[in-house]
């Protein structure tokens, strides 16, 4: 009777081990469907950002056919984004994919800014409305210099010029080399042509003294152009242009390293510019901005005149102020195009030359481009460029094998960079950053 019992519970203790077995290995085969539908998951999302599926920009229209009106200038006091090294990691998810051919065979895949919403951003470089090129506005309408290329500037959601040059019709002449002065009737055309947000550090923003710069301040406003680098006093001068766009806010920073006179620099209660010289309150505002924008983007003015690459001094102060926070940075000043560069997944274009500038006869200034950023909330940019002319101030696209030159001479002034047959700039593989 004893071991009858006895039999009955060993017989109930193994029945009861089987089930519990045969329970875990249907809880694994779970776990191995849920692996296997989130890797097809995946597999589809990063084919899908491989072929680069484009996301239509949301908004009521503008005044600028095919732009979506731009908010106005706001402080941003939420949102903040993570730092630096976690934005170079979230970037750095699409560097693995299989390499793009390019013309010239050797570019790999960008950073992927992913499949999520986009902002679109397009930045040309010197912009100006003074000397010959005034004249041949006068003659030509003040819309002459865009009328082949409005999609160019219109389309993208902001596009953001450096505006080199007062727009005022008073104030004492600087002593200088070269002073510009414009009027206020070359805005409207300027604003309608797609621009949206312009930078004032440079070394021609006060050619005609505090009183120009206060003229410009107020034609801007004037003409609901943003403005960044450059005001009344210094906070003004420091202070981010912030937008909003399909929930991912953008700020906007100027810097010049290019200031002709101290007087020219902002101060507590002094109209003047940002300045590059000592960086640590730019480094300090990017720091600052990056706490208030999912995206940073930081125009530098600076380098030397007609030369093909940067100065090393500039190459590591635009790698500080990606270590403080940016995003990406512009930068212009020497009237010719420049190489790019990579650095912990962020973009840095060195010059974008002229855009609309005086007349010489130096041909590679005549070289310029749009270039295109299309961005992610977590800071990583996809880049294109659309190689221009810009003699005598009527800017029209490359043919074709003129943008294939301009983009291999490009590559080899530009660090670890390549450029595909339709102007995408890519990492060389293996050129790391």
């Amino acid at each position: 009777m004893e071991k009858s019992r006895l039999e009955q519970q060993r017989q109930r203790r193994k029945a009861q081990q089987k089930r519990m077995k045969t329970g875990a290995i249907a809880a694994a085969a779970l776990v191995l469907l849920g692996a296997s539908v989130w890797l097809g998951q995946g597999l589809i999302r990063r084919n899908a950002a491989d072929t680069g599926s484009a996301v239509g920009a949301s908004a009521a229209p503008s005044g600028a056919p095919g732009k979506s009106a731009a908010p106005p200038t706001v402080q941003a006091t939420s949102s903040p984004k993570a730092g630096p090294s976690a934005s170079a990691a979230g970037a750095g998810a699409g560097a693995a994919t299989a390499p793009v051919s390019t013309a010239s065979g050797r570019a790999t895949a960008p950073p992927s800014p992913g499949t999520g919403p986009k902002v679109s951003l397009a930045f040309t470089g010197d912009v100006i409305f003074a000397g010959n090129v005034e004249t041949i506005l006068k003659t030509n309408g003040y819309d002459y210099p865009y009328r082949e290329i409005a999609e160019l500037l219109q389309k993208p959601d902001f596009t953001i010029a450096n505006l080199e040059t007062p727009i005022t019709i008073r104030g004492e002449q600087q002593q200088k080399q070269y002073t510009y002065r414009s009027s206020p009737d070359a805005l409207p055309a300027f604003k309608e042509a797609g621009f949206d947000v312009v930078n004032l550090a440079n070394n021609h923003i006060l050619d005609y003294g505090q009183d120009g710069l206060l003229d410009t301040l107020k034609a801007l406003d004037g003409a609901k152009l943003l403005h960044t680098g450059a005001g009344k006093n210094l906070e003004e001068a420091y202070r981010p242009v912030i937008v909003e766009k399909n929930g991912i806010k953008i700020a906007f920073l100027g810097f010049s390293h290019k200031v002709p006179d101290n007087s020219w620099k902002a101060g507590v209660n002094h109209p003047g510019t940002t300045q590059l010289y000592d960086p640590k309150q730019a480094i300090k505002t990017i720091q600052e901005t990056n706490e208030q924008a999912d995206l940073v983007v930081v125009m530098a003015h600076w380098g030397e005149e007609r030369a093909e690459k940067p100065l090393e001094e500039h190459r590591k102060m635009a790698r500080s102020f990606i270590d403080a926070g940016a995003d990406l940075i512009i930068g212009t000043h020497p009237h010719v195009l420049q190489g790019l560069e990579t650095y912990q997944g962020k973009w840095i274009a060195y010059s974008l030359g002229n855009f609309l500038f005086t007349t010489n006869d130096h041909a590679p200034s005549w070289e310029t481009a749009v270039l295109q950023a299309d961005c992610s909330k977590e800071g990583a940019c996809g880049i294109t460029l659309t190689p221009l002319w810009n003699q005598y101030a009527h800017l029209k696209k490359m043919e074709d094998a003129d943008a294939q030159t301009l983009f291999r001479r490009l590559e080899k002034v530009s660090y670890g960079v390549g450029i595909t047959a339709d102007g995408r700039v890519q990492e060389k593989a293996g050129s790391g950053s």
